[in-house]
């Protein structure tokens, strides 16, 4: 079986998630190619698969003069019908102003050169790893041409802008990471959702993620090793780890932090650096590897991720996952990762001084360091694999394609 993955600006720095569902979908026996609307700036490209994914990924966006007239074959084919759906769609789209509506106009282009490579590459479903733009296209190209597709959300709905409904209402089933954003989803979207919504959350490669020596927690020697992993984006909260961090040394110990990620708040974050003088002890790597975060959760007393609102966490897995205590903040889909006291240590998003204050805990506490990775390795292991969703959209797609087959079997199709 083969199936495309339509992900945006594929692949960046958080993109590892979805390199690791493609390979436990390989294992259970399908095939899926990348389509992206874009590439990624060649700063947040930073995974040693990163040039393997752009040679296997196909761009949409600046279409190639080569591709224009398959493409105008598709929308042809598409006949009258089909373009009626597609243009009702538009007209229909919910949420969007006139400015909106007609940039949806080239998503409907960007569908039939979709459809047009389904048609050539044998993919008989297309899976959007976003339910945005790439939500959109993957309507369109359902709309002119039959072609199912499904979706992934992964964060709160309002993160992806407006023509929810038709999103969700055209497709044959929908994957959610969290509990907490399927209730999000049942209430916003309503009567308009898929008869399947499937719970799976994201997850981790555990053979990536597995440690070369025991952890050992902070002994009083040195400095505490505190590695945090996100984009540089205000809502991971880096501002509030570095004003723990100024807290942390103001009681005496000793602190070495390193950021892993790159986005648009760098040189905010820089400038609090010299606010607080904490060059010694802070250090921002950019956007890295999957290899070098291991590296450096290896070396790791504690990973500490302040975020206002993360959905989930596959960098706070990550780290579970190599046995290292957790200080996250109670916020988004976070704990039905992490228990409090059990898995980690959850803190009020926007509370340095309460992470400055769990910081200092574990500090004191080696046998809670212990206690606390191994939970947080336990927990991965069982509820949060990277096989977990690949089974779910395989099973979900096998589904849909025997539907479809008996459908045609009983009107005397072959399809």
């Amino acid at each position: 079986m083969q199936i495309a993955y339509i992900i945006p600006a594929f692949p960046s720095q958080t993109h590892v998630f979805f390199w690791r569902e493609r390979q436990a979908l390989e294992k259970l026996g399908v095939k899926a190619a990348f389509i992206s609307t874009r590439r990624p700036p060649k700063k947040l490209v930073s995974h040693s698969w990163s040039q393997q994914a752009i040679e296997e990924t196909t761009y949409l966006f600046p279409p190639r003069l080569s591709s224009m007239p398959g493409t105008l074959l598709e929308l042809l084919k598409a006949g009258p019908c089909g373009w009626w759906r597609a243009a009702s769609a538009v007209a229909r789209a919910d949420g969007c102003s006139l400015k909106q509506k007609t940039l949806l106009l080239p998503l409907v282009w960007l569908g039939a050169s979709v459809v047009r490579l389904a048609r050539k590459r044998g993919w008989t479903h297309i899976h959007a790893h976003s339910c945005a733009d790439s939500a959109n296209i993957a309507l369109f190209a359902h709309l002119l041409s039959g072609l199912p597709y499904s979706l992934t959300l992964h964060g709160p709905l309002e993160h992806y802008g407006p023509n929810q409904r038709q999103k969700w209402s055209n497709a044959k089933f929908a994957v959610v990471i969290t509990e907490r954003l399927l209730r999000e989803v049942r209430e916003k979207v309503k009567e308009h959702l898929p008869s399947v919504v499937s719970v799976a959350p994201m997850g981790v490669d555990l053979e990536a993620f597995k440690r070369k020596k025991q952890y050992v927690p902070y002994t009083g020697r040195g400095p505490i090793r505190i590695f945090s992993c996100g984009r540089l984006h205000p809502g991971k909260g880096h501002a509030d780890l570095l004003r723990a961090v100024h807290s942390v040394l103001s009681h005496g110990l000793k602190v070495k932090v390193a950021i892993a990620g790159e986005g648009k708040t760098r040189k905010e974050l820089e400038a609090l650096v010299k606010e607080y003088k904490l060059e010694a002890s802070v250090t921002f790597l950019g956007a890295v590897s999957e290899e070098r975060v291991a590296q450096e959760l290896e070396a790791a007393h504690v990973f500490c991720l302040a975020s206002h609102a993360e959905p989930l966490g596959v960098a706070i897995m990550e780290a579970m996952a190599m046995s290292v205590p957790v200080i996250v903040t109670n916020a988004g889909g976070v704990p039905s990762l992490v228990e409090h006291n059990v898995h980690g240590l959850l803190v009020e998003p926007r509370d340095s001084n309460g992470v400055a204050q769990a910081i200092l805990h574990l500090s004191q506490s080696p046998g809670k360091c212990m206690s606390l990775g191994c939970a947080g390795k336990v927990r991965i292991k069982e509820k949060f694999s990277s096989l977990i969703s690949a089974r779910c959209i395989c099973q979900n797609v096998r589904a849909t394609e025997h539907d479809a087959n008996d459908e045609c079997e009983s009107e005397g199709q072959v399809r």
